[in-house]
């Protein structure tokens, strides 16, 4: 058996209808996990799901608001009614919606952008460390956080804070955790080629080349494919003494 074998393994992914917790869900399913796709958008996380199934997987839609303590706890308690476990999960849910400096933010946008992007990270490692406490046979969490975790970019200041926090929640976390079996670990996308970069591009009046060219010493955006393998590295025995790490996936921009 592969290092990176998830048969028999449950894993759950949240941000899953698109993007990056699209390719995640894929993949893990395509390692053999049995998955839950978990969004709020139903038509994607379904055709999900879809996907899976038509290459021979097996998963489950659940629809879910991720800054919600009830509609996480019922992931959880979804995940482990169908499946029967959680072994693998991947907090990915999040949105960038800022175009203005930090005074001309409205609150309501803040507090937004934390609910969904921080506050949900502390829900879904509150329900998911309790499922795998409770089994007692460890676990492997990811959180994805950004490079805006320890580079802003101009008119991000809610989102910046928001992926500092979640990287500072990753390593806490890791640190209780760890000595239970369960490794929490982060991932940092940089300019990957998800409907959300494409958005903030578009919602900026930016080129997309000129935007590749400065957040990558490759010239090219990231594929989601990219973070789904280092997400299920994270998960796999092959990481097996990795733990409160941030694994940055930038194409070489933290680097430059």
């Amino acid at each position: 058996m592969s290092d990176e074998d998830f048969a028999g393994k449950v894993a759950l992914v949240t941000g899953a209808a698109g993007g990056m917790g699209r390719a995640t869900a894929v993949a893990f399913a395509a390692a053999g996990a049995r998955v839950t796709v978990a969004d709020l958008a139903a038509e994607g996380g379904n055709e999900t799901v879809r996907m899976i199934e038509d290459a021979g997987g097996e998963a489950q839609f659940l629809g879910t608001d991720v800054a919600d303590a009830r509609s996480v706890e019922d992931l959880v308690r979804g995940t482990v009614e169908a499946f029967g476990g959680l072994d693998c999960a991947v907090n990915g849910a999040a949105i960038e919606l800022e175009r203005e400096r930090l005074a001309d933010i409205e609150v309501e946008m803040f507090d937004k952008i934390i609910a969904v992007n921080l506050r949900s990270i502390f829900l879904c490692l509150k329900y998911e460390l309790r499922q795998m406490l409770e089994q007692g046979r460890g676990g492997a969490i990811v959180n994805i956080a950004s490079t805006n975790s320890f580079r802003p970019q101009p008119h991000q200041s809610a989102y910046t804070a928001s992926k500092h926090g979640v990287l500072g929640m990753t390593r806490n976390a890791a640190i209780d955790y760890a000595p239970d079996g369960i490794r929490i670990n982060a991932i940092c996308p940089g300019a990957i080629d998800t409907p959300m970069l494409r958005a903030a591009i578009e919602r900026r009046g930016r080129d997309p080349q000129d935007v590749a060219d400065r957040l990558s010493v490759l010239g090219r955006f990231g594929d989601p494919s990219e973070i789904a393998k280092a997400a299920l590295w994270l998960c796999s025995d092959a990481s097996s003494f990795t733990v409160g790490h941030a694994l940055a996936v930038d194409g070489g921009y933290l680097a430059r």
